[in-house]
Order: C-alpha cells, then structure tokens, then sequence
C-alpha cells in the first residue's frame, strides 16, 4: 500500500470518527503531532531508558545490581543464560548509561549508574506530571 492510499484510508476512518472539522486539517496536525514527538530528544532518551527497563532479563540484571557489583560469570548463571546472550544485554544497558563496567583481573565486574538513575527519574516525573487526560477523572 503506498503512502497517499494510506492516508486517504486514515482520513477516511477519522472523518467518521469524531467531529473535529476538517478531517485533512485534523489529520496534518495529527502527523505534526508525531513529528514533534520524534524530535524530542528528551522523549527520546527516556523511550530509550524504557527499552531498556522492558525486558525482564535485563530488568533482572539491573536488580542484581542493586545489591553488589557482579561479573559477567554470575550474571550467566543468575540469567542461565550463555555468556553472548548475556552480553547483548549487557551491551544495551550500557548504551543508555545505566550500568558502567570495570576490569577486575581478567573479569569484568558491572554496577549501576547513580547520575543516569537519577536522570531517568526526573525525566520520568516531569513527563508523568504532565499527563492531563487520566481514566475517570
């Protein structure tokens, strides 16, 4: 389906949908609607803060790292996962500056960012402080 059949078919569907007048108009400030959310880089960086939260291995990950530093060995076996597979996660978490990595010997030990937690906490507030549309209110 090419773009224009596609929005034509969107157009259609919001013409019906509510009255907001103008359905083209409506449907122009829908898509400026997104494209301001994808230029936002502080939206950006916390939906990327949410990927990394949103899976439970790494979820876990950053759990264990709540109470100690841990190496990648007892990452593995906390996860029963292999050490690549660990690794990827690992990798992500690191990319958003959650957990920061260490050389101990020949082994590398992880632990948490404090500043990047902090971070994410206030960029979540902020965000969740300006929901105005709750469910029953």
């Amino acid at each position: 389906m090419t773009d224009e059949i596609r929005r034509k078919r969107i157009i259609d569907t919001l013409s019906g949908c509510v009255n907001f007048g103008d359905p083209v108009k409506f449907y122009n400030d829908l898509t400026q609607l997104k494209s301001q959310f994808y230029q936002d880089e502080e939206k950006t960086t916390l939906f990327n803060y949410l990927e990394a939260f949103g899976n439970k291995e790494r979820f876990l990950i950053l759990d264990m790292l709540k109470e100690k530093d841990r190496c990648v060995c007892e990452l593995e076996a906390i996860l029963q996962k292999t050490q690549p597979a660990v690794s990827h996660h690992l990798r992500i978490l690191e990319k958003n500056n959650l957990i920061q990595a260490k050389k101990v010997g020949k082994f590398s030990h992880y632990s948490l960012v404090q500043p990047e937690f902090e971070k994410f906490q206030i960029m979540w507030k902020k965000w969740a402080d300006n929901i105005t549309n709750w469910f029953g209110i």
